[in-house]
């Protein structure tokens, strides 16, 4: 064996037990969140007080749950859809985890339960909107191959074809969450369901689509909840972007503008779905709160959308009677360039926008800073 090899064989080896390592948190996550929607369930229907509970049973399960991460009132409410959505999961559980979670009581049924095909899928792109195929994904292949995360995405979906759809290509295709997330918004099913040729859309979307990585499973939000670890790494999505926001960070509360560091990777909830604000400051002078987003790719409208959208939100739910309106700082890279934007909603009183802009730093300033990291970084 020589050195090269040597190199190879330790890279590869690491690799496969990573895999195995990623692959072993997710399903125990999985399995975890589908028993406790059928807990849930069988409470609603069979527990001895649930009528002192009735409407309030979630928000008090949060109240008395809330030591363990990410069990809270919205994500009880996914894990019954959970279970609910995709009771074949019961054979899973039984086949390999015996009756250690699912009692052999009587008022322990769980419904409707259907015996996983054992075969193969078919072909993407061949389960389209006009088949009347009802054949389900493998169980085990919907545990070992998706991502908790995955099934997030997937829950939204009440149709079982299309969401039968989607399992197939996801799997098929490995999808990234981010990928399958895009597919469902570009309507790659309802354009399957029209295409004359389903399978050379097929071919041409997988070709396309980004793919998942061991990584991204053990770097999920979710996982770092379920084993108690910070958040804060499983959201940040590079190195370089990780680099920039610590000097950001830095750079920010050194200024003397009155800037005081409040959360970084601030975990905020809009509708049913779970977003991060890269840092978020308050300003002592401005009496407001300043929300800074890092973005390493090129400016486009929709990063400057979902920062106001993070403004709204802030006005809506966290600004106090006494503050000013909060304000955004989009930051923008494109190799050795940056572009700075301001998300000001809400603010109609162009003197008091003057004043935000001479307690902010200077657009310029920031951009500058931004290039320079860059630079130092490619160098």
């Amino acid at each position: 064996m020589n050195f090269e090899r040597l190199v190879k064989t330790i890279s590869n080896t690491h690799g496969h037990f990573q895999q195995q390592a990623a692959r072993a948190v997710n399903v125990s996550l999985t399995l975890r969140n589908w028993l406790i929607g059928f807990y849930i369930v069988e409470f609603e229907l069979h527990g001895e007080d649930r009528s002192v509970y009735g409407d309030k049973l979630f928000d008090e399960l949060a109240k008395r749950l809330k030591s363990i991460k990410g069990v809270d009132r919205r994500s009880l409410y996914r894990f019954k859809d959970f279970y609910l959505l995709y009771p074949q999961i019961s054979n899973y559980i039984t086949d390999n985890q015996s009756a250690l979670f699912l009692p052999a009581s009587s008022t322990y049924q769980i419904m409707g339960s259907a015996t996983p095909q054992k075969e193969d899928f078919q072909k993407v792109g061949s389960v389209t909107p006009q088949s009347q195929n009802k054949k389900q994904v493998p169980v085990e292949k919907l545990i070992t191959c998706l991502s908790y995360t995955h099934i997030e995405q997937l829950l939204q979906i009440k149709d079982l074809l299309k969401r039968t759809f989607y399992e197939i290509a996801c799997i098929k295709g490995t999808w990234s969450v981010k990928e399958l997330k895009r597919q469902i918004n570009s309507l790659y099913y309802e354009r399957s369901g029209l295409s004359t040729k389903p399978e050379m859309l097929s071919q041409s979307t997988q070709q396309k689509a980004e793919k998942a990585s061991s990584s991204d499973i053990v770097k999920s939000v979710y996982a770092f909840e379920f084993l108690g670890l910070k958040v804060k790494n499983a959201v940040e999505e590079s190195d370089l972007e990780t680099a920039l926001l610590d000097h950001l960070q830095d750079f920010m509360l050194e200024m003397g503008h009155g800037f005081c560091l409040e959360a970084r990777q601030k975990k905020i909830l809009i509708g049913d779905e779970y977003f991060f604000i890269d840092l978020v400051f308050y300003h002592r002078i401005l009496k407001c709160h300043v929300l800074v987003e890092l973005k390493v790719e090129d400016f486009n409208h929709y990063n400057i959308g979902q920062l106001n959208t993070y403004v709204n939100y802030y006005k809506a739910h966290v600004m106090q009677a006494d503050d000013n309106p909060t304000v955004g700082i989009l930051l923008v890279t494109n190799k050795n360039t940056a572009l700075v934007e301001f998300a000001t909603t809400g603010m109609d009183n162009k003197l008091f926008v003057s004043k935000y802009l001479l307690e902010l730093p200077k657009k310029e300033l920031l951009e500058a800073f931004i290039t320079n990291e860059l630079q130092k970084w490619n160098s």
